[in-house]
């Protein structure tokens, strides 16, 4: 038997006011409004989170972070009627590909690299730090980009945190890659990877001075 009791449906949730709303074990309830959703713990759920798993506040939201109490809770999962144990294996799966830190220190199995993209691109922010990554690109719609060329902008990349998102410094670097090239560019975009030109600052991207 479950020792977890139900609690009231909550009143409102950090994604805006509800508009359904369901308790799917004892003390979890699964939510949706009008933009985005996910489960929200009671105060007796969330102080029994794992450490590994357990984030700040009470909210999991639904793209990955739901699979964090799937986890914690697994075998009332598996016992619950209904489809709730069928959530199992996407919920490994998506903690492994999303909280692949998280994942191993729960589970004690090291995720492999070619199980998350998020530890795939933290690797290789890490081994980039110090060159330039590609954070934005025109097509030869815009006045300064040739015919069969990509315009693009790029920044140093100073660190990276542990969900793969970097930081940067330094000036913008605008340069002219081949348009073929850069479709076949990887998810962490250097541009030392891609035959490119430097150019100068395009005359529209300058700011533009207040008489």
């Amino acid at each position: 038997m479950s020792t977890y009791l139900p609690s009231p449906r909550p009143d409102d949730t950090i994604w805006g006011s509800i508009q359904q709303a369901e308790q799917i074990i004892p003390g979890v309830w699964s939510v949706s409004t009008s933009s985005h959703g996910g489960f929200i713990l009671s105060d007796q759920r969330q102080a029994a989170m794992p450490e590994a798993l357990s984030l700040p506040g009470p909210s999991y939201e639904e793209d990955c972070d739901w699979a964090l109490p799937v986890l914690a809770f697994e075998q009332e999962f598996r016992s619950a009627p209904g489809t709730l144990k069928g959530w199992i294996e996407l919920a490994h799966d998506t903690a492994r590909c999303w909280h692949p830190d998280r994942y191993g220190q729960f589970t004690g199995v090291p995720v492999e690299e070619n199980q998350s993209h998020i530890l795939r691109d933290r690797n290789a922010y890490k081994a980039a730090i110090g060159k330039l990554e590609v954070t934005s690109a025109w097509g030869s719609w815009a006045s300064w980009v040739p015919e069969g060329k990509t315009g693009v902008v790029a920044h140093q990349i100073d660190s990276v945190n542990h969900l793969a998102r970097p930081t940067h410094t330094g000036q913008a670097v605008y340069a002219l890659v081949d348009a073929e090239a850069y479709k076949t560019r990887s998810s962490v975009c250097i541009l030392d990877d891609l035959p490119h030109e430097i150019i100068e600052t395009p005359e529209d991207m300058r700011p533009k001075q207040i008489a």
